[in-house]
């Protein structure tokens, strides 16, 4: 963390931190880390479904963070933030970001096929026009999608929080680990967290039928005997993740982990990871845990509230990102 920036903002009046409810625990933990408090609102519904936002405090002048992922259920979450941007627009603070620890709808970045939209890039201007100023993201989904705000986007990797996780639970032995990318599309995540921790690299080669649906092919990479890590950013369904890990153990492979920043796992998902031979799924905290997940024991979530305070600072700041200390 920056020196003495603790120190200077918890006595600052220029910065405030507020948050949806989509994930309100890991807004308080960046608050925590900061050592400010959160925000006072109150966030809710009327009886008819539409959504209401108060705001406890002024904000005028100041810097402000809204923490907000665009998770299940999204359309609340999106809508729960565009009106939180609203009201302090019309509250007359003086620079918005929205900290979006998860970006919804960045799977739908592109027209794989005939008059398909780009809601990607709908949401982005949904968010500019709201009245954002700028976007504080983790790991989206396409590096590309940063384009399509018309703002500032700062895009956090969470490869440098897997990476300090397995250097500590496996030290020197990472040397002789084998990072696997699930995908050919995963390629660049997977190469540079390799490099992060001094491992090799092997790919997973799969066609995909329809959407939520992979077949695996075969493993481009000598795995045998090696213990494997797949890293991805996102995991919903798990069919692929789970498939990948199966080609693995059938190419030799000694144990397979996982990692992933978002851990969506709609659907079947954690009873695929329970049956496959996935030792451990690593995931950040940026999507709440559900009580299933909580009580799947192959799944491990780590805080990436360190992450997003250090990055908050810089920003109030103006501090650059290169030199960050995770």
């Amino acid at each position: 963390m920056i020196s003495h920036t603790k120190d200077l903002i918890s006595h600052s009046k220029d910065l405030k931190v507020f948050a949806g409810n989509s994930n309100p625990r890991l807004a308080q933990a960046i608050c925590s880390q900061m050592g400010i408090k959160l925000g006072e609102s109150q966030i809710g519904t009327f009886s008819d479904g539409e959504i209401f936002v108060s705001l406890y405090e002024t904000v005028r002048g100041s810097d402000v963070f809204v923490v907000q992922s665009t998770c299940m259920p999204v359309n609340k979450n999106l809508m729960e933030l565009l009106i939180i941007i609203d009201a302090l627009r019309r509250a007359s603070a003086n620079r918005i970001t929205a900290v979006i620890p998860y970006f919804g709808y960045a799977r739908q970045d592109r027209k794989t096929k005939a008059r398909d939209p780009i809601t990607a890039k709908l949401v982005s201007n949904m968010i500019t026009t709201a009245g954002a100023d700028r976007i504080l993201a983790m790991d989206l989904h396409a590096s590309q999608i940063q384009g399509f705000f018309d703002i500032p986007v700062d895009h956090l990797q969470g490869g440098g929080i897997f990476a300090r996780y397995y250097t500590r639970k496996f030290g020197p032995e990472c040397d002789n680990m084998m990072v696997v990318s699930p995908d050919v599309g995963s390629v660049g995540r997977a190469r540079a967290f390799a490099q992060k921790i001094h491992a090799g690299l092997a790919i997973v080669d799969k066609r995909r039928p329809k959407a939520n649906e992979s077949v695996v092919m075969n493993v481009i990479g000598d795995v045998k005997g090696y213990d494997c890590i797949l890293v991805d950013d996102l995991i919903d369904t798990a069919g692929s993740l789970c498939n990948a890990a199966n080609a693995l153990v059938r190419q030799g492979a000694h144990n397979v982990y996982a990692c992933a920043s978002h851990g969506v796992l709609s659907g079947k998902a954690i009873e695929r990871i329970q049956e496959s031979p996935i030792q451990e799924l690593a995931l950040l905290d940026t999507i709440p845990a559900s009580s299933e997940a909580q009580n799947c024991k192959k799944l491990h979530y780590l805080d990436s509230a360190p992450m997003f305070a250090e990055a908050i600072e810089r920003v109030f700041q103006n501090l650059p990102f290169s030199s960050m200390s995770i």
